[in-house]
């Protein structure tokens, strides 16, 4: 084969391996991991690898010589029938060709969530499509764990809400009769802490409902946020220090408090009581960081912490984290966990 018909193909060989060509491009294709199959016009399979085995369960030798109707669902054969027809006469598209996501008939009789990709060409005058299959069910099951996970959460939201909110009122009535009857300072502190619970379960519920999602954007004064989210902590006898200045980032106030008092509980609940939490700004980028002098968490769990349910503690939700990570992703803030000089966990938010 010459250099020009070589590259009229679009691809190049190694001199050393152009001598042996058509068997180098052979073994090249029976072994891509991906699955290969070619129809011809009237949708019988000419060609099968090994790889689309693993994916449909059939040889390659079973599937060559059939119709590619075999391995499309029944309910969908009609469809593939006639857009094939429609293209071969129009040459109009009717769907994308690239990655498109389609179930496939596995030889036991269950459809494969794969997707394909689709290329028209020519051999000796025979108009070919040669497809890509890619199996996606790891994909799709982890779509549909993470579904199972969203519906957990906003039923466990609407669950908080209704069962917390008569106590609530409740006690909000005894404070305003003790407010009147006493007018003591510390009702009012009473006061303001039932005001901000009841915030608190209206913006779970919110978060539950609209997934991730922030409300207004606003400047906002990073260390003045995390000093007030710092009180509404039961923080014991640990301390918050600031390592610089912080200067202000734009986000939604409520979001931005959840994420800091989340990630404060986080590090007072599982560093100690004595623990210092420190926040500062990142060198040479746009953002922040939160950092603890606690035990740490071990780098094979940097990942798994942000995941629903996902606790070390038998009193704990498995809430906290994830609720950080969802603030992080709904503000486009990129969000990654080190560890601290000080030996506990860094988070560090790339806004």
């Amino acid at each position: 084969m010459t250099s020009e018909e070589r590259q009229s193909k679009r691809y190049a060989i190694d001199p050393q391996l152009s001598a042996r060509e058509g068997i180098f491009c052979q073994t090249l294709v029976a072994n891509t991991s991906e699955g290969l199959l070619t129809i011809d016009r009237e949708s019988e399979i000419v060609f099968a690898n090994a790889a689309i085995e693993d994916i449909l369960g059939y040889r390659p030798e079973e599937l060559v010589g059939s119709s590619k109707l075999e391995i499309i669902p029944e309910r969908l054969r009609d469809v593939h029938k006639r857009r094939l027809e429609e293209y071969i006469k129009s040459r109009n598209k009717s769907i994308d060709w690239n990655g498109v996501e389609l179930p496939a008939l596995h030889k036991a009789g269950h459809e494969v969530p794969v997707t394909i990709s689709l290329k028209e060409h020519e051999f000796e005058g025979r108009l070919l499509f040669t497809g890509v299959f890619r199996d996606i069910s790891e994909n799709k099951q982890q779509e549909l764990q993470l579904e199972r996970q969203n519906e957990q959460l906003e039923n466990f939201a609407r669950v908080l809400s209704h069962d917390l909110q008569s106590p609530l009122n409740v006690a909000k009535g005894y404070t305003n009769i003790l407010g009147e009857d006493l007018g003591r300072e510390e009702i009012s502190e009473i006061a303001e802490s039932l005001d901000r619970m009841e915030r608190l379960i209206q913006n779970t519920l919110k978060l539950a409902q609209q997934g991730a999602t922030v409300g207004e954007k606003e400047s906002l004064s990073l260390e003045q946020v995390a000093t007030e989210s710092w009180q509404w902590v039961d923080t014991d006898s640990a301390e918050l220090s600031f390592a610089d200045e912080l200067g202000s980032t734009r986000a939604d106030r409520n979001r931005l408090n959840s994420l800091l008092e989340n990630l404060f509980t986080n590090a007072v609940k599982h560093g100690g009581a004595d623990i210092t939490v420190t926040m500062g700004a990142l060198d040479g980028s746009d953002g922040f960081y939160v950092e603890d002098d606690g035990d740490g968490i071990p780098e094979q769990r940097h990942q798994s912490v942000f995941e629903h349910g996902y606790t070390t503690s038998s009193d704990g939700t498995g809430l906290g984290l994830s609720i950080v990570e969802g603030v992080a992703t709904a503000h486009e803030w990129e969000i990654t966990i080190t560890d601290s000089s000080a030996g506990g966990v860094r988070f560090e938010f790339r806004t």
